[in-house]
């Protein structure tokens, strides 16, 4: 079977959608009878290692993101590749060339449903935008042979607005990589920590949806016995004086060493489909304090961290401090625990291949869906 993934979601800085497509292509690497390709934006035509590159503009402040704007160069690309199943991970252009594709060679077109379009434009153009893109959403992901979404309230949001049949798929982390061996004892003397002082982190993009303005409260009210350690691109340079900031694009081996050195994790993220850092954090044996929304609510269990009240400084303030009256160390064990179990990467990603071979078969697979929009 070959399978290839086509999206926009992927940049020398992007996060969880990267993420996800890497580890699939290394797992599945390991399969005899699989054959992966990646279909993405480039600076060029291009092809190498199974990785195929197709020119596109960058966008304006996009982090490195480029945005195919025609659907027919990468319509033709697919067709001359000739894979037995596309999926796609993103809901703009290379998604419609997908099902075009997807149609011309009467193979399976899988959607993958990765963020929450309609809400996270919704909140910065307002709800108007939000319904329109909701609309195009049911639109979109209704046409294809099987949709995924990584967490359980964002299958039902889909349900809600008439996409059927949507499939839970969570992501994974690497367990190898992030893991509590990684501490590094000299980061916090790097900081200028001394013993008493519990380290914190973030780590991801500076955008609007992350809140990173409610962590930033939470460190003025928590006071000098904390600090904060943000890493990601964008992140504010006028933050609290217990609060250290990386403003780049950090590698995975960076990343997890801070999570490894750290004493927990703040997440106040209230858009997140996975919240994958989350997962990586807790693979590194940390416990995290995060917003109750989104999948956080989920993927968070009882005893690997606290829940608190989105967009509150004072109450997540409140469960860090509750955290530290607990055991933390025992909530970070518990937390690798849970993610060895449920999230490891060959698991996720096997769970996933048997699915596409019932596609293949022609197995949970829908009537052909309509095209053409309208």
């Amino acid at each position: 079977m070959h399978l290839v993934d086509i999206t926009m979601f992927h940049a020398p800085a992007s996060g969880g959608v990267r993420t996800y497509l890497e580890a699939k292509r290394r797992v599945l690497a390991g399969h005899p009878d699989l054959r992966t390709s990646l279909l993405v934006p480039g600076a060029e035509r291009s092809a190498l290692g199974g990785v195929h590159t197709l020119p596109a503009p960058r966008l304006p402040l996009g982090q490195g993101y480029r945005f195919p704007l025609r659907r027919g160069p990468w319509r033709e690309a697919l067709i001359e590749m000739r894979p037995d199943l596309i999926e796609a991970g993103d809901p703009y252009v290379t998604a419609w060339a997908a099902l075009e594709a997807g149609r011309a060679l009467d193979v399976p077109v899988v959607g993958f449903y990765h963020s929450d379009l309609p809400r996270l434009m919704g909140d910065r153009f307002g709800p108007r935008i939000g319904q329109r893109l909701r609309r195009y959403v049911r639109d979109l992901y209704g046409r294809f042979d099987s949709v995924l979404t990584p967490c359980s309230a964002m299958a039902q949001r889909l349900d809600d607005w008439g996409v059927k049949g949507v499939r839970l798929q969570p992501l994974g982390v690497d367990l190898a990589a992030f893991h509590p061996r990684h501490r590094d004892p000299g980061l916090r003397e790097r900081l200028g920590l001394h013993d008493g002082q519990r380290l914190l982190v973030f780590a991801g993009r500076c955008s609007p949806e992350k809140q990173v303005d409610v962590l930033l409260g939470t460190l003025a009210r928590l006071g000098a016995d904390y600090h904060l350690l943000l890493m990601g691109p964008g992140m504010p340079r006028r933050v609290p004086d217990n609060v250290t900031v990386v403003p780049r694009y950090c590698p995975p081996d960076e990343v997890a060493r801070a999570l490894a050195s750290a004493d927990a994790m703040l997440h106040a993220g209230t858009r997140e489909t996975f919240g994958l850092v989350a997962q990586e954090a807790m693979a590194s044996g940390l416990p995290v304090v995060a917003a109750r929304a989104g999948a956080l609510k989920e993927t968070i269990p009882l005893g690997a961290g606290i829940l608190c009240r989105p967009c509150d400084p004072a109450d997540m303030a409140r469960a860090v401090a509750e955290l530290f009256l607990n055991d933390p160390a025992a909530m970070g064990r518990h937390a690798r625990r849970h993610v060895e179990r449920h999230f490891d990467w060959d698991r996720v990603i096997g769970d996933l291949s048997r699915h596409y071979a019932t596609l293949v078969r022609g197995e949970d697979r829908p009537d052909a869906a309509r095209v053409e929009r309208g």
